[in-house]
């Protein structure tokens, strides 16, 4: 590559770092005089590259938005940040429309890779391996995608065309805060003015989306994750549980994360020692409450948090733990034959 070609690509790098950068910085660093930096500015503008100028006392040259993407200059660091990138975002379920466009974007900046690059690359790609398997994805279309974002930053209300999970479809308002992928899936939260409630709906079961006129004001503090966690919490399954567990919201939340259980701190339930235990100390207790379908996996979770606990409903999970401790127990007393 000649000399002039390989400091035109530079100063594209250089640009697409972002912001303004002044003559004199640019011709510092491509080792030319402040000449030369404006006809190889010249030559980007010949190549359709969207350099604006800029005047003033901290005047210079950025790129801009343009008509199409621009020649990608990465280096090793950045190109490796954008491949793992993508593999993440594909197993968390982070994508769209049919689910190839990681893989093809992927392909593409292997593609024009360097080969000196491109091995150490696949190497890293080719011996990465991860804790947890790839879980399944739903993936939403992406013009609702885009268009419940749009709606989401610039506060405006929406309607939607829904299909619930037994099938039924149905055409609401909704004033969406906030967009949520969690598990594999992408939610948007939001207010449903009809019956004034607070309401989640998975963005993959909606198939049709048009902007409203006008605006609204989303509530102070919101937090949408938060909302979107503690809707599974509450959820209407089977069996409601409360719980009263010694110890902080924190390590509570170890065991039992806010899309499982509310935790709330409250006072100490008052109880009488149980036979050969001590009175419970002055510890910070907790109200957990949470509805789940089943009880059987809960006693392995309350032994595992190791924190002094009351069951208040229901009376079947007490029995529950009661058979799980004498298990526990018999296990203990056995002994390897000789």
């Amino acid at each position: 590559m000649s000399r002039p070609v390989s400091r035109v690509l530079t100063l594209l790098e250089l640009l697409q770092s972002g912001g303004v950068r002044t003559v004199s910085e640019l011709a510092e660093r491509l080792d030319v005089d402040e000449r030369t930096v404006r006809r190889y500015v010249g030559h980007l503008l010949d190549l359709d590259v969207p350099v604006e100028s800029v005047r003033g006392r901290y005047g210079g040259y950025r790129l801009t938005s343009g008509y199409r993407m621009p020649p990608l200059m990465l280096s090793d660091d950045e190109a490796l940040a954008v491949l793992l990138g993508l593999v993440a975002g594909q197993r968390a379920g982070l994508t769209t429309a049919a689910g190839t466009a990681s893989e093809t974007a992927a392909a593409k900046v292997r593609r024009v890779l360097p080969e000196r690059l491109a091995r150490r690359l696949d190497s890293v790609l080719g011996t990465l391996a991860f804790t947890a398997p790839s879980g399944a994805s739903a993936t939403p279309d992406v013009g609702v995608l885009l268009s419940t974002a749009d709606a989401v930053r610039h506060h405006r209300p929406l309607t939607i065309r829904y299909t619930a999970a037994e099938g039924r479809r149905s055409e609401r308002t909704l004033h969406p805060y906030g967009l949520v992928a969690h598990s594999g899936r992408w939610y948007v939260t939001g207010l449903d003015p009809a019956i004034d409630e607070n309401r989640t709906f998975r963005l993959d079961r909606i198939t049709g989306v048009a902007t409203l006129p006008g605006s609204f004001a989303p509530p102070a503090g919101l937090d949408p994750a938060e909302r979107v966690l503690s809707g599974f919490a509450t959820a209407a399954y089977r069996h409601e549980v409360v719980l009263r567990i010694q110890g902080t919201p924190e390590q509570i939340r170890t065991r039992l994360p806010a899309g499982v259980a509310t935790v709330r701190e409250s006072p100490a339930p008052g109880l009488s020692p149980a036979p050969g235990t001590e009175a419970p100390g002055d510890e910070r207790w907790c109200r957990v409450e949470l509805r789940v379908e089943r009880l059987d996996w809960l006693p392995g979770v309350l032994a595992s948090l190791d924190r002094p606990f009351v069951i208040e409903r229901p009376d079947e999970l007490r029995g529950l733990v009661e058979e799980l401790a004498d298990r526990l127990a018999r296990s203990a007393r056995r002994r390897p034959s000789p």
